[in-house]
């Protein structure tokens, strides 16, 4: 298959280590700190950015690469709770750390329906009398879905995400969660019955939910599926309060996104500018070589144009090289460069820039010698840039971006070609 390059936002040609160290500095400091001198800078970002880019699933051959950044996985409600109030995490330990081992960090996505399956509802609730699931075909398949209209059902799912939270909202391992219902947490029964209330989430309940999730996400970003913006099935369209939720959007079939229809309409409906505040992502399912070839055309320009964090995308590594997979990972979310870098000698002024797709949705600080700046890189857009000041500076000052969220041999790179300049006062 013969590809085209991508059209990448920054590269830069020069690297003299990594970390950002500092070159040999011309001009002196003078005035007890008061003035700055300009620092030469040469670093170049080489590796995917954490929690950006392409996905592979954590089960799969192809999440043992450094190509990726991001592992996905589906889990079970019933492989946490057998029992009302007891919670197992084994299972979601064993995604978590699986991930970890490789340098990685999960998207992660719980699920109660199945074509062909039985439902993820614990089994104490199903065992309790007046609890009663639906049987038909989904997918040609024998499917169970659940009891939307029990009260215990309900209360599970509501104490299931709150307990979740508390284990794992500042969790560096989970970089983004992904919620919803029906067929594979999707937010649509496409196929089989999808009846509000009953197979299906009535809307009053759906609104509960996404408000509690709300408020018990302080940190970790959640998304919903470009589904949810149907009237008839979401409540977003009669209480469009909650589109002021802080919640980001994915969508399983990206490959049809930019083109007019279903899809594009779900992107609007919940505003073209919400990446500036939550992650957009999802999937694209690539069935044959030729639309294999058109996406890889497209990938960069309609990551630009959507603003694409990540995206699921197994199918690739079949029709294309990891190399290749890496610059796929390269075109989506942030990617700082350094535009400035003055020191005195006890402080630092570092201007940088956002020339990705998307900002960064956790906190990450400019450091220099360790000394974080007290403002956040957090929000950054692309294209913005932000100037910050450092209480340590001196004469072989180190820089770096330093994050908590993540995980033991991920770190944020930079680009930066930064030349001996004059002296500023």
């Amino acid at each position: 298959m013969i590809e085209r390059p991508l059209v990448l936002m920054v590269l830069a040609s020069s690297l003299t280590g990594l970390s950002g160290a500092a070159g040999p500095a011309s001009g002196t400091s003078s005035g007890g700190g008061s003035s700055f001198r300009p620092v030469p800078l040469r670093s170049h970002i080489s590796c995917v950015q954490p929690m950006t880019g392409i996905v592979m699933w954590e089960d799969s051959e192809n999440s043992h690469t450094d190509a990726i950044s991001l592992e996905y996985s589906y889990l079970r409600y019933d492989e946490v709770v057998k029992a009302r109030g007891r919670y197992d995490w084994s299972a979601v330990e064993r995604k978590l750390n699986s991930v970890a081992s490789r340098k990685h960090q999960a998207v992660l996505r719980f699920y109660e329906t199945w074509p062909g399956h039985q439902t993820t509802v614990p089994e104490y609730i199903k065992a309790l009398p007046d609890y009663e699931e639906t049987r038909a075909k989904s997918q040609d398949r024998d499917t169970s879905f659940p009891d939307w209209s029990h009260p215990e059902y309900q209360r599970f799912f509501l104490e299931f995400y709150e307990r979740f939270a508390a284990k794992y909202d500042r969790d560096p391992r989970l970089a983004f969660l992904e919620v919803g219902f029906g067929l594979w947490a999707e937010y649509h029964i496409y196929s089989g019955p999808e009846v509000l209330g009953k197979t299906f989430p009535s809307k009053e309940f759906q609104a509960q939910f996404f408000r509690r999730l709300a408020e018990v996400f302080e940190h970790t970003p959640w998304l919903i599926s470009q589904d949810a913006h149907e009237a008839h099935r979401a409540p977003f369209a009669d209480e469009r309060e909650l589109l002021g939720l802080d919640f980001g959007i994915f969508d399983d079939t990206f490959h049809q996104a930019w083109e007019p229809g279903y899809n594009l309409e779900g992107w609007e409906f919940f505003g073209r500018d919400r990446w500036q505040r939550s992650p957009c992502g999802g999937e694209i399912v690539i069935r044959n070589r030729e639309r294999s070839e058109q996406v890889a055309e497209a990938w960069a320009r309609e990551a630009a144009n959507f603003h694409i964090t990540f995206m699921i995308c197994e199918g690739w590594p079949r029709r294309t090289t990891m190399d290749r997979i890496r610059e796929h990972s390269l075109a989506c979310g942030y990617r700082f460069a350094i535009t400035a870098f003055e020191v005195s000698p006890r402080a630092a002024r570092v201007t940088v820039a956002n020339s990705g797709v998307a900002p960064i949705y956790y906190h990450a600080f400019v450091a220099v010698n360790g000394v974080r700046a007290e403002d956040s890189l957090k929000g950054l857009l692309p294209g913005q840039e932000r100037q910050f000041t450092i209480a340590s500076g001196g004469t072989g000052p180190r820089l770096t971006i330093e994050c908590d969220r993540l995980v033991p041999g991920q770190r944020i790179e930079f680009e930066a070609n930064l030349g001996a300049q004059r002296s500023a006062r």
